[in-house]
């Protein structure tokens, strides 16, 4: 069988990667991908390190065994935890990680604070912090723990009232009245509120995630061991989910906008 056809795999503990996933579509469409969600065992962010590996290789290994070129792990509690390991035990397959994209914030240059949004255990790795010390001088950083709110988008609340409270309560809380430059989105989940978050923040603050970023990374990976497609035709798009419920399924289609 020729590589080059085989699909991609996405991996998140949740729909969050789907995020990731949209803008790898964009940026390959005629790839074919495979996406598997842990929801089973969601959320990561309340688990320890260990356990979070595991789940991890446990879920790369789903992938392998569909036959997938190449792996995308977008989800940055999974990254910080696994990432560098599965690189070392599986050095043949283009493999990339997801981290907060706190770099296009600094760079944008903008008087105000950065906020940056993440589960609780992802601001707590040491891959994170070694982040925020690497533009600590740069730019005034404030991590944002949202805790809960991963919870909200795997139950499909992307809107609402309820939702609305809650990303006001934890911005007001940790941005000290200071002027806003930016927020970053520190877990694939968080795209999927982007709209319900501007309203809460308005139209003039700048919110990044790091999807597209990471869909380029891997599409350079796969170029370098030859592995795009030469297909002209649009991919196909399998979702796979650890959780049995019909819904899940469903909620990911709905935020892939596919039938």
């Amino acid at each position: 069988m020729d590589k080059r056809s085989m699909p991609i795999g996405f991996f998140d503990s949740g729909v969050g990667g789907l995020s990731v996933m949209k803008e790898a579509i964009k940026v390959m469409p005629n790839e074919n991908y495979i996406y598997f969600g842990d929801s089973k065992n969601a959320p990561y962010g309340v688990k320890s390190v260990k356990e979070v590996r595991d789940l991890t290789f446990s879920a790369v290994e789903f992938l392998l065994n569909k036959g997938v070129k190449g792996i995308a792990i977008a989800c940055n509690t999974a990254t910080s935890a696994a990432v560098a390991e599965l690189r070392r035990v599986y050095p043949e397959v283009p493999l990339v990680g997801i981290e907060p994209a706190l770099k296009p914030a600094v760079e944008l240059n903008k008087d105000g604070n950065i906020l940056i949004m993440a589960t609780p255990m992802t601001l707590k790795e040491s891959k994170f912090n070694r982040l925020m010390e690497k533009y600590k001088n740069r730019s005034k950083i404030i991590p944002v723990p949202c805790a809960g709110l991963m919870e909200y988008i795997e139950q499909g609340i992307l809107e609402g009232e309820e939702l609305e409270r809650y990303l006001f309560q934890k911005i007001t809380t940790y941005n000290n009245d200071e002027d806003i430059a930016s927020i970053v989105l520190g877990c694939t989940h968080y795209p999927f509120v982007k709209n319900t978050l501007l309203k809460v923040v308005g139209e003039n603050v700048y919110i990044i995630d790091g999807g597209y970023g990471t869909a380029k990374e891997l599409k350079r990976r796969l170029n370098e061991k030859n592995l795009l497609t030469n297909s002209s035709k649009k991919g196909t798009i399998q979702i796979f989910n650890s959780s049995e419920k019909k819904e899940c399924i469903d909620l990911s289609k709905r935020l892939l906008e596919i039938e």
